[in-house]
């Protein structure tokens, strides 16, 4: 071998491609390429995640899963969960190539089967999604309603006849060729993976699918102090704590109290920031993560801290003061809204579940 011949290869990165991020996690997949690793049903997953976020469009997104679907996906209803009032389909089709007519006949036939059937309405709207997306043959056919009308006529018998269910061979004719022949077939259409993926990121449930953190959580906003309301549990649990800190024998003490003592009011003043601070949160998990989150996360500052809430003290005020120290410190790593999460976030969150009788500050119950 000709030595001159030899290369010593070394990596030649872009630059800014590595960070320090990198060594942890990796670099990252782009997420066209990342859906790409998923299987059939994460797949579904992702498009009923996403329909769901075309809001204004649908009253309500449903999966169908499993065997006899009748050719149903991932059904947007439009104006009620009944297909009488309007509905679209995104047809899923997780396949390792851009999808071809031969892998949609029997999807269409099956539409044309069963609302000849009566099963259910016609579809307003009729999309196939896939990861690898629409070939050009079968573009051109989505674009040309006749050529799909007669393209599916002269495969029916191939991939239709014995593709639609397993019970019977369904012939097209007599009744059935005339409503495929009176059908609308403009209906049919694909999405893209593009504007899938920017869409989806919409939703609460893209951090988590996707990773790259949560987006920036906006400063919470605390009401004016003179909106505060009786309403709250927690506010007349936090009364009855000041009013046996200041010997007031009131039995149903009201928030005149707040103005017999500085400390009071201003204790009482950082209380109510640290519940609206969790509020603040309880929202923001709305939007950025899926449902059960936040919820999850109450249940770990819960566990931190019912122990020493529910331990013997001197007074409420101190059970009240312990507690809080205690709920700062209880570990959320394993939250997914650990980033955003502060201190207060946590002392709030104690009120909340006040607010939910979980949590007293007395000995009793009011």
């Amino acid at each position: 071998m000709n030595q001159d011949h030899l290369k010593e290869l070394s990596p030649n990165p872009q630059k800014g491609l590595y960070s320090s991020e990198h060594i942890i996690s990796g670099i990252p997949i782009p997420k066209a390429k990342r859906v790409q690793l998923f299987g059939a049903d994460e797949w579904e997953e992702f498009t009923e995640e996403w329909a769901s976020s075309l809001e204004g469009f649908y009253h309500c997104v449903k999966r169908f899963a499993g065997a006899g679907d009748k050719g149903l996906d991932v059904v947007g209803f439009i104006a009620s969960s009944q297909f009488s009032d309007g509905w679209d389909n995104y047809q899923c089709k997780f396949y390792d190539k851009p999808l071809a007519p031969s892998d949609v006949w029997v999807e269409l036939g099956k539409i044309i089967y069963f609302t000849h059937c009566g099963e259910y309405t016609s579809p307003r709207k009729y999309y196939f999604v896939a990861p690898k997306q629409i070939g050009t043959k079968l573009g051109k056919l989505l674009a040309n309603a006749p050529k799909l009308k007669e393209g599916l006529k002269y495969n029916w018998a191939k991939h239709c006849e014995d593709g639609i269910t397993s019970a019977a061979k369904i012939k097209l004719e007599g009744d059935l060729l005339t409503h495929l022949e009176s059908f609308d077939f403009t209906i049919f259409d694909s999405v893209s993976l593009v504007r899938m993926i920017e869409q989806h990121a919409s939703t609460p449930f893209h951090s988590v699918r996707f990773g790259g953190g949560l987006a920036t959580r906006p400063e919470p906003e605390i009401p004016p102090e003179d909106t505060v309301s009786m309403d709250h549990r927690y506010v007349r649990e936090l009364l009855r704590v000041y009013a046996q800190s200041i010997d007031d024998n009131t039995k149903s003490p009201d928030l005149s109290l707040l103005e017999k003592d500085d400390g009071i009011r201003n204790n009482f003043r950082r209380q109510r920031e640290r519940f609206y601070h969790a509020e603040s949160l309880r929202n923001f998990s709305r939007d950025t993560v899926p449902p059960g989150v936040f919820e999850a996360l109450q249940d770990d500052i819960f566990d931190g801290v019912v122990d020493v809430c529910e331990s013997k003290h001197d007074c409420g005020m101190d059970r009240l003061n312990t507690t809080m120290s205690q709920a700062a410190n209880v570990v959320i790593d394993a939250s997914p809204l650990a980033s955003v999460t502060r201190a207060r976030d946590k002392q709030g969150m104690c009120h909340q579940l006040v607010n939910d009788s979980r949590l007293n500050w007395g000995e009793r119950d009011e």
